[in-house]
């Protein structure tokens, strides 16, 4: 089964709202957040006098779908949903992920 891994960078409830509107479709297998290993790392270099809380978040989730139509339906409503809260939405493939 297709597996789709998403990022949102913004506030929390942008990120639980657009969770919500994947659980709301149909026949999704499972929605899971996972833990972004690159959300721990500081770029020091354009924010040096800056709180590390200061700013929005990245949270990633993975969705796990039994064909690629429902996929595409996934990935619409997830670009919807963030767009109309102005949030930055990136899909993750897999081979992205390897080293």
């Amino acid at each position: 089964m297709p597996r789709i891994q998403l990022r949102i960078t913004g506030d929390r409830d942008v990120f639980d709202d657009v969770v919500n509107a994947i659980h709301g479709l149909d026949r999704i297998e499972y929605v899971e957040e996972i833990d972004d290993f690159a959300s721990d790392i500081r770029d020091d270099s354009s924010s040096l006098d800056l709180s590390d809380d200061v700013g929005s978040r990245t949270y990633t989730v993975e969705i796990e779908v039994p064909n690629d139509k429902v996929g595409e339906r996934v990935r619409e409503v997830a670009e919807e949903t963030a767009g109309t809260r102005e949030a930055a939405i990136e899909f993750v493939y897999p081979d992205e992920n390897e080293i």
